[in-house]
């Protein structure tokens, strides 16, 4: 049963500065959402050095943690650990019937939606993007649930995934072009195209439990990115087209926003310190108690 499958996650970040660093704020988003069936047992963040932590809510929702090192310091960790039970989730219908787009088209006239029914800065309109819809015959059809699945299922078929390919502010031009990208490149032109269709979309950052073919748990790469858009009857339905399939008890929601930009990790600046490199290590575990 989902409502028995409980995750322990811990998530270590890492900076190391090639001279001491005097100062350091950050921004951290790596606390689990508590919500939609989504329950978070247990939420802890360490670093070292040692330091305050404020906390804050964000305009979608989301809980972020403040730091501030006002001492010298040649590496910085920051160090999550999370127990999580996933959401149950239900097989969604075969589609939503005939007053399902008239409704879609309805919300139009309303504010509340705004920031995920308009482009953002990496999930937006452009040439390439055009030229990317015209040329696999992606359109509006007759079901917006139907629809958004053959989406999901033709950027699954278009593209490689290929770890590294692109960075965290690489616009979707590079995966459209090359045909080459991670996940958060296949949210972004998703969301974007969605949009589009008058569709509320939204980027949700968070991470995957894997199995591997052997029936063990696949640590690496367990952060993950996928897109939930809002659909009459349904409310907010994910979509993961890395792995060509909705979101489900593997998935584990850290925040949302319109793209990447409103939920990275960590994100913020030091003084000092020159070049700076940063490791991520994520475990995702599946466990009884």
């Amino acid at each position: 049963m989902a409502g028995a499958i409980k995750y322990g996650i811990k998530h270590v970040s890492r900076y190391l500065y090639v001279s001491p660093a005097r100062q350091s704020v950050m921004v951290l988003c790596l606390q689990p959402r508590d919500d939609r069936g989504q329950r978070l047992l247990q939420f802890e963040i360490e670093t070292e050095p040692l330091t305050f932590l404020s906390r804050e809510t964000d305009s979608f929702g989301n809980t972020r943690h403040v730091l501030n090192i006002h001492r010298e310091h040649h590496s910085l960790e920051i160090t999550a650990r999370s127990k999580v039970q996933p959401a149950s989730f239900s097989p969604l219908p075969d589609g939503l019937g005939a007053d399902a787009w008239p409704e879609i088209d309805s919300w139009k006239a309303s504010f509340i939606h705004w920031d995920f029914t308009h482009p953002s800065v990496l999930a937006k309109s452009s040439p390439a993007l055009a030229r990317f819809v015209d040329g696999n015959g992606i359109k509006r059809a007759d079901d917006p649930l139907r629809d958004l699945l053959r989406l999901s299922d033709t950027l699954h078929n278009s593209f490689h995934y290929v770890p590294g390919s692109t960075s965290a502010a690489s616009p979707i031009e590079h995966i459209l072009e090359s045909g080459r990208g991670v996940c958060q490149d296949y949210a972004h032109v998703m969301i974007a195209i969605a949009r589009s269709w008058g569709i509320p979309a939204r980027y949700v950052s968070g991470y995957l439990h894997i199995i591997g073919p052997d029936g063990e748990e696949v640590q690496e790469n367990a952060t993950h990115a996928w897109v939930e858009c809002l659909l009459p009857e349904l409310g907010w339905v994910g979509f993961d087209p890395v792995n060509k399939s909705v979101s489900d008890e593997r998935h584990v929601r850290i925040a949302v926003g319109r793209d990447y930009q409103d939920v990275s990790p960590t994100r913020g600046v030091y003084r000092g310190g020159g070049q700076t490199r940063l490791d991520v290590n994520v475990q995702v575990r599946d466990c009884l108690a």
